[in-house]
């Protein structure tokens, strides 16, 4: 067993881990957050995207304890105080979301690009959920779910 300590979602966590526990199996299993899904296992879907320090990473990918000492965001971190962010809402409201899977990763794919560029291009916004797959919607719903998000970012400011 290893220990290590860790931030998700703002909160702190110390936890004896197995040395082949996965950060996913870490989050769902062991902190019972669900939001991240598991699609391939294999780092080629998106769908266990978290942000960890400040990164995208595939969860499937990295150890447990490779995270120690790191700062994780979730979907479940996303909405503060009842109130989805705004990046959530637009996803609902540009109606990207269908059956919902890859729809955590790419919301977290979405925040780490508009935090490193808070005014991409469709270009760039493109290259920045490249990493996430969907097989609902050919992704426009998403460029535009993004370019929405922005307006509503900016609002909010």
């Amino acid at each position: 067993m290893i220990d290590i300590s860790l931030r998700v979602n703002g909160e702190y966590f110390e936890v004896s881990i197995e040395e082949n526990l996965r950060l996913i199996d870490l989050l769902r299993d062991e902190l019972k957050l669900l939001g991240t899904k598991e699609g391939c296992g294999e780092g080629e879907c998106g769908a266990c995207t978290v942000i960890m320090d400040g990164e995208t990473v595939n969860s499937c990918l990295i150890m447990a304890f490779q995270a120690n000492g790191s700062n994780i965001l979730t979907i479940e971190g996303m909405e503060k105080d009842g109130k989805l962010h705004p990046i959530q809402q637009a996803y609902i409201d540009a109606g990207a979301v269908q059956c919902g899977f890859c729809i955590p990763g790419m919301v977290l794919s979405t925040k780490a690009l508009l935090d490193k560029n808070p005014n991409p291009t469709r270009a760039e916004i493109r290259e920045g959920i490249s990493g996430n797959l969907c097989r609902c919607t050919g992704y426009n719903k998403m460029l535009d779910a993004t370019e929405k998000a922005i307006k509503y970012m900016e609002e909010e400011k």
